[in-house]
């Protein structure tokens, strides 16, 4: 099918491109990138004018929980969530159930997505066997695979010795480790930010320095292994002066921060109306969501390239692991959706541009996982036809019970976002379209 993107705002964040005009894909790929581009009648229109055109979006952390807690969401439900949010490529966590420690596990991800996905999906294997952090999974047969990435997520590799190891063993792969940084001798339980809302809640709190601990330590042996390393979920103003000082040493690591954590804070943990516990548990979230302070540092730094990408950590989960209180909730946020609405208040508000934003989404994550094979952030004649098409200006409220992902989990029911996907599309093909695309 041929499809012709009419009079867009078309961006490619990895040239520094924007342009006025036409985008034509055929067969997949982009036959077209021009001012003013003239089609047979048989081509589909889609009249952009007004809209912003650019690669499709790409998440390197989600959660689809297949196999194991379908009841959460599965990669059906999780990836159609993720052609709502604009995201043409997800990255799926391994902390499934079995995790993905084996070669059969990548391929079974691999060929479910083919089967159901509606967009790309690319497994993360684990670091250590069933993530229990004692022994190191055969990383180089799981890239062959397929695995993208390496990670024992929620479970941080905590033993410095196996991280040596893994960090040596990526090193003639190309592939990150991707390292969940909480030192759990430090953080003991915490379920939100230390500080005087924790107290004032009298709920347990969760130091940055547990965060900051494990960075510092993941940050020493990356630079004795050159091993990749990405920090998943930056949270906290000292972690990101540590990753700005690594990488003025020259030491090979990355990082990325969450929508939730750029954009809101701790205090969103606060009750609303007609909450029956004094705290919204769809606010708690691994790492914990911070103050003000921190969300300026990450901003900050998003903007400045020390964080080299946005990724959700989109983590769905059933209301009654939610509907409890605030030390028995599921730590996790359903971000696919809301997560374009949510980042582009730092573009409304002046702390970022259009572009660099856009390119944080796109070119920024898959340089992090190094396969730009995999991971199309580019417009360009010839390129893959990966493509979001978005609306910076439209206003919506989120209803969590329309969202398409099975998990309905977000502080942000009821709010008002700014910008919205209108159209998602993957390989030529059309993942996504919202009812204001207009079509000739």
């Amino acid at each position: 099918m041929s499809l012709l993107i009419k009079g867009g705002r078309i961006l490619d964040p990895s040239r520094g491109l924007e342009l006025i005009g036409d985008l034509l894909l055929e067969e997949g790929v982009v036959r077209g990138l021009e001012k003013r581009i003239d089609v047979s009648h048989q081509t589909r229109v889609i009249n952009a004018e007004g809209l912003v055109v650019c690669p499709g979006f790409i998440d390197i952390h989600c959660h689809l929980r297949e196999p194991g807690d379908e009841h959460k969401e599965t990669i059906a439900t999780g990836t159609a969530a993720a052609a709502r949010g604009g995201f043409t490529t997800v990255c799926a966590m391994p902390n499934t159930r079995p995790a993905i420690d084996s070669v059969d596990m990548v391929v079974f991800a691999l060929g479910k997505a083919r089967e159901e996905g509606l967009v790309r999906v690319l497994p993360i294997g684990c670091v250590t066997k069933g993530r229990d952090g004692k022994e190191l999974t055969n990383m180089e047969e799981l890239a062959q695979a397929g695995a993208i990435a390496f990670s024992d997520d929620g479970s941080p590799v905590a033993n410095d010795g196996l991280m040596h190891q893994a960090l040596i063993g990526v090193a003639d792969l190309g592939l990150p480790i991707i390292n969940h940084c909480e030192d759990l001798g430090i953080s003991a339980g915490g379920v939100m930010n230390e500080g005087e809302l924790a107290t004032s809640l009298d709920l347990k709190g969760w130091p940055a320095s547990a965060e900051e601990t494990m960075i510092a330590r993941d940050l020493a042996l990356a630079e004795a292994t050159g091993g990749p390393l990405h920090l998943a979920h930056v949270s906290t103003a000292g972690s990101v002066e540590l990753v700005r000082r690594a990488k003025e040493r020259g030491i090979s690591i990355t990082a990325e921060a969450t929508p939730h954590h750029l954009t809101i804070t701790e205090e969103w943990a606060k009750p609303k109306q007609g909450y029956q516990h004094p705290y919204d548990t769809n606010a708690k979230v691994n790492p914990p969501l911070r103050s003000q302070q921190d969300v300026d540092a990450l901003v900050q730094a998003l903007a400045e390239g020390v964080i080299d990408c946005i990724a959700t950590d989109h983590a769905p989960h059933t209301s009654a692991d939610k509907d409890c209180t605030f030390e028995e909730a599921a730590f996790g946020i359903s971000g696919l959706e809301t997560s374009l609405g949510s980042v582009l208040s730092l573009v409304h508000n002046g702390h970022l541009d259009m572009v660099t934003l856009v390119e944080r989404l796109t070119s920024g994550p898959a340089r992090v996982l190094n396969r730009p094979d995999l991971c199309p952030a580019t417009l360009r004649l010839g390129s893959p036809a990966d493509v979001t098409i978005f609306d910076p200006s439209t206003e919506w409220v989120v209803d969590a019970e329309k969202l398409v992902s099975k998990g309905k989990n977000t502080p942000l029911a009821g709010t008002t976002l700014k910008g919205r996907v209108v159209a998602t599309i993957l390989a030529g093909h059309i993942a996504y379209e919202d009812e204001v695309v207009k079509v000739g």
